[in-house]
């Protein structure tokens, strides 16, 4: 059965920063594979248009460019936090508060969204929203597990996390996981 909308995908890989000798960012192996139904916006478009059509088996390695993947870092998703925000009893919350940290914050719409610490001045927190592999070019390789048709229950339970991890996210996994 080939990759298709609709269809339930189980898939195994090895994601490196811009080629095969990149640094690894993730790695997902048999023991806990990556599963989405395919075609439902839940992956990165590049990523689907890759491994569409594959059968179980089918080995994949393909790279995408920043632009295809996360997009370039934003300067204007680098901000400067007020640093009461981290403070509890006028006191800084130094378990939080640690320059590379990532912290769960809410945008001014009450949406969640991460962003991680780059610098502890005075009076605020330099914070970077941009998503994590914002910037990079990705290398893919792996291998297609199962392809089945999704029962009618999994298309109906579709929500906005991933199927391997849970993590809530806008362009959903692979890669979006870490």
């Amino acid at each position: 059965m080939k990759i298709e909308k609709n269809k339930m995908v189980s898939l195994i890989y090895e994601l490196r920063e811009n080629d095969p000798e990149g640094r690894i960012i993730e790695s997902l192996d048999e023991n806990k594979p990556l599963a989405f139904i395919f075609g439902t916006g839940k992956l990165l478009p590049a990523f689907e248009s890759n491994i569409n059509s594959l059968i179980k088996g089918d080995i994949f390695r393909f790279t995408m460019d920043s632009e295809m993947a996360y997009g370039e870092k934003r300067e204007e998703m680098i901000v400067n936090v007020p640093i009461a925000v981290f403070e509890t009893d006028g006191k800084l919350n130094e378990d939080i508060c640690q320059v590379g940290n990532d912290v769960p914050m809410m945008d001014t719409e009450g949406n969640p969204l991460n962003g991680i610490i780059n610098e502890i001045a005075d009076t605020y927190v330099k914070m970077d929203f941009n998503h994590p592999m914002a910037g990079l070019d990705l290398f893919f390789s792996g291998k297609i597990i199962d392809v089945r048709d999704a029962a009618i229950e999994e298309i109906a339970g579709m929500n906005h996390s991933c199927s391997s991890c849970g993590n809530i996210s806008e362009n959903g996994c692979p890669g979006s996981c870490s």
